[in-house]
Order: structure tokens, then C-alpha cells, then sequence
């Protein structure tokens, strides 16, 4: 018997850093990426979903080029910059911004609890 996307329920995610770990590895597995987890539940929203908010936060100056970078590098590392490494501690600061700024306008559409 195949599952149908309807037998799914929507899991939040728990924080903004899920949000975006969750976000870049599933671009880049892009194709049936909840069904290779094994999960039984699917996200309250779509890759484009995220990929719209962030662009749009951008946009109106919400999150800047050095907060993009920083997001982007610690995401390939699938982790948080961590204030006792020496050459991660100026990350530490962007980061938490960046955090606050995704999971504030994410926690505003109902994706995080």
C-alpha cells in the first residue's frame, strides 16, 4: 500500500536554526526529501516557502549580506558557530541576529512553536 501525502501531518519545527538546517539540506537532496528521512510527518511548509521569506527579509534589510554569509557557511557545517573557537567568536553575534531574525518571521507563519 503507497502513503499518500495525506497521511502526513505537519510537524513544526522547534527552532530557527531547525528551520534552516532542515532548509539547506533539503535543497540540496531537493527530490522526495521527507519521504528518504523515513519521517512520518512532513513540514508545515515548502522549500520555495523559505526561500521566499528569506529573500524577502533581505529585501527590506532585515537580515544583511554578512548575516546571509554567515548563515550559509555554518549551515554547509551543519552547525552553530561556538563562542569559545577563536576564529568562529565573530560569527557568534551574526548568528544569534540571524536566528532571531528567521525565527521571529517564521514563528509569525506558524512554522516553530
Amino acid at each position: 500500500m503507497t502513503k499518500t501525502l495525506a497521511n502526513y501531518t505537519a510537524e513544526k519545527f522547534q527552532s530557527a536554526e531547525q528551520l534552516w538546517f532542515w532548509f539547506l539540506y533539503s535543497k540540496s537532496v531537493r527530490n522526495d526529501f521527507m519521504y528518504r528521512c523515513g519521517r512520518q510527518t512532513r513540514r508545515p511548509c515548502e522549500l520555495l516557502d523559505i526561500e521566499t521569506m528569506i529573500t524577502k527579509l533581505y529585501l527590506c534589510g532585515k537580515l544583511s549580506d554578512e548575516d546571509l554569509g554567515v548563515m550559509k557557511k555554518f549551515g554547509d557545517k551543519r552547525r552553530a558557530p561556538h563562542q569559545y573557537i577563536w576564529s568562529e567568536n565573530y560569527a557568534v553575534a551574526i548568528w544569534a541576529h540571524a536566528m532571531k531574525v528567521l525565527g521571529d518571521a517564521a514563528q509569525e507563519r506558524g512554522w516553530i512553536d
